[in-house]
């Protein structure tokens, strides 16, 4: 009914960039907040950044300042821009969005998409 796609993930060095991309596809009528969380092996699954409909930013703060969320609604699409990598950035990341559905609405609900691994290497 729904999907949510992430891509971009892979292998990089420390100091290196990657784009993260997140597609959400399917009866949709329209997207509220969407944000990238990521989940460490042995790790609780974390916040990394959100982005309201207007464009409203949020960071943790061990991203803020090298990581940049931005979003296409029109595509919507959701991306994270991580510059500066650094080892302990390595995880599985997520993407949210809070959707209303168009056999759903008026209510939003949020979906998860399947994770796109990201290794950062010393």
């Amino acid at each position: 009914q729904v999907q949510l796609v992430e891509s971009g993930g892979g292998l990089v060095q420390a100091g290196g960039s990657l784009r993260l991309s997140c597609a959400a596809s399917g009866s949709i009528f329209s997207i509220n907040g969407m944000g990238w969380y990521r989940q460490a092996p042995g790790k609780q699954r974390e916040l990394v950044a959100t982005i309201s409909s207007g464009g409203s930013t949020d960071y943790a703060g061990s991203v803020k300042g090298r990581f940049t969320i931005s979003r296409d609604n029109a595509k919507n699409t959701v991306y994270l821009q991580m510059n500066s990598l650094k080892p302990e950035d390595t995880a599985v990341y997520y993407c949210n969005a809070n959707m209303v559905l168009t056999t759903t609405r008026p209510y939003a609900m949020d979906y998860w998409g399947k994770g796109t691994l990201v290794t950062v290497s010393s």
